[in-house]
């Protein structure tokens, strides 16, 4: 009888417990992703589209359009203060003096590039054409080389940017032939990840993408799901996997977030693409879990509470170090 009412009235202690006990995202999101919760594959892809979607546009397409060039100053600034850009290492630019205007090669200036090209989903169209998460500032001659070629592998039997740094030919990826604009490793992560984000944000748009702007077929299917063609789906979780989620890439979805209201769930959450697309299909996504599947909620713990090694020895609340240990059922992070 006394186990009963000891239990009892532990419970009563663990309800009385601050708001802190609700679950938390990552990188300072809260409960943004929590109608997530519990899914996987196209139904996890719908739900992260109804919350993404939202986003606070900047006013008319030219106001949001002039606005880009500020914005990259706080999106795309390197800690020197230079433009941080992903096609060319060619030199370091700098923000105003280097901005749009003419060029003739390779470091002249640098211009609004749209990653997702602005043709395959009928050009200066809202909310996709001013939208920062696929928009960078980057070389204005190698952005003219890429056009709206899809992204690819190739030998760069068409173009080379200087210390071969960005690539344009030929596909040599297996499932297409056509022409490929290959980016350098170090970036075919964040483009990945941009591209995840481009065909979840806007899946209710991808069929009239698809059969309206011929130009967009190699990369979509024309389907919410999986949006994406067989041969670029895979190339992309490739690259995503190689080049996991950088420090760059996770302050400027913060950076994104604070002009926008709206982030990356595929920074904010890495290998989240394998539970929508890959090996992680089967399991539910929880908004409140790493990618490790290692609970990140975090709130006080009771002088009487058991926590357990993983060894399953018990301990003392106020003996915790830092480490991960379970609390009724439950990996918990000191």
């Amino acid at each position: 009888m006394s186990h009963l009412i000891n239990n009892t009235c532990l419970a009563v202690l663990l309800w009385a417990l601050p708001a802190v006990a609700f679950a938390q995202g990552p990188n300072s999101s809260g409960v943004y992703y929590q109608a997530a919760d519990g899914k996987s594959g196209a139904e996890l892809k719908t739900a992260l589209c109804h919350i993404i979607y939202d986003r606070e546009e900047g006013g008319s397409l030219d106001d949001a359009y002039r606005a880009l060039w500020t914005h990259f100053q706080t999106t795309d600034r390197r800690a020197n203060g230079s433009v941080w850009d992903m096609y060319s290492n060619l030199r370091e630019m700098t923000y105003v003096v280097d901005q749009a205007g003419n060029y003739k090669k390779e470091g002249d200036v640098y211009n609004r590039e749209h990653s997702f090209p602005n043709s395959w989903f009928g050009g200066k169209v809202m909310p996709m054409y001013t939208d920062l998460h696929h928009l960078y500032p980057t070389d204005g001659f190698v952005n003219n080389k890429r056009a709206n070629f899809p992204f690819g592998e190739t030998n760069g039997d068409s173009y080379k940017s200087a210390n071969n740094f960005s690539k344009l030919g030929k596909c040599t990826y297996p499932g297409y032939t056509g022409t490929v604009f290959e980016p350098n490793d170090e970036y075919k992560g964040d483009f990945a990840r941009t591209y995840f984000y481009m065909v979840t944000c806007y899946e209710e748009k991808l069929s009239d993408w698809y059969t309206n702007n011929p130009e967009s077929q190699p990369t979509l299917d024309g389907k919410a799901y999986p949006g994406l063609s067989s041969w670029q789906l895979e190339m992309l979780m490739k690259w995503a996997a190689n080049d996991p989620v950088s420090a760059k890439e996770t302050a400027r979805n913060e950076a994104v977030w604070k002009i926008q209201q709206n982030r990356n769930p595929f920074i904010d959450y890495p290998g989240l693409e394998q539970y929508i697309w890959g090996s992680r299909t089967a399991e539910t996504f929880h908004y409140a879990t790493d990618a490790d599947g290692i609970s990140i909620a975090r709130r006080a713990v009771t002088a009487d509470e058991p926590i357990y090694k993983l060894s399953g020895q018990r301990v003392r609340p106020g003996s915790m170090k830092k480490g991960i240990y379970l609390r009724r059922g439950h990996k918990v992070r000191k």
